[in-house]
Parts: structure tokens; C-alpha cells; sequence
């Protein structure tokens, strides 16, 4: 079944989470190097996530916010 777009924005914000959760816990047991990889990967999912968010946002009529 193919995925909604929703569904991919929404998937795009929950690996950026995961990539940032992992990314902090690399850096706590001090694999630095692990860390800066999982910190790139995040960035480059909040990256996408927002971009997917924007697109999406950009067709609807309605304001997002209240």
C-alpha cells in the first residue's frame, strides 16, 4: 500500500528523533565519532521532514495554527 504523503512527513520527523536520541546517546558513553555520524544523519531527517511539512503546508487552505 502506498504511503501517504502525511505519512512520510510524518515518518521523516520520527527518524530525525531516533537519529537525535542515538546521536546523545554515542556522545554520553563518549563515541564521539558515532555521535557526530548520528548527529548529521538527524539533521539531514529534520532537514527533509521540514522540507516535506513546508511542501505539504504550502496546498493546504487553512492555517496550520490556531
Amino acid at each position: 500500500m502506498p504511503q501517504s504523503e502525511y505519512d512520510n512527513a510524518a515518518d521523516l520527523h520520527i527518524y530525525a528523533a531516533h537519529a537525535h536520541t542515538a546521536a546523545a546517546a554515542a556522545h554520553h558513553r563518549g563515541d564521539h565519532d558515532a555521535a557526530e555520524e548520528l548527529s548529521s544523519k538527524a539533521q539531514d531527517f529534520s532537514i527533509a521532514a521540514s522540507e516535506k511539512t513546508f511542501e505539504i503546508a504550502k496546498r493546504l487552505r487553512a492555517p496550520l495554527r490556531a
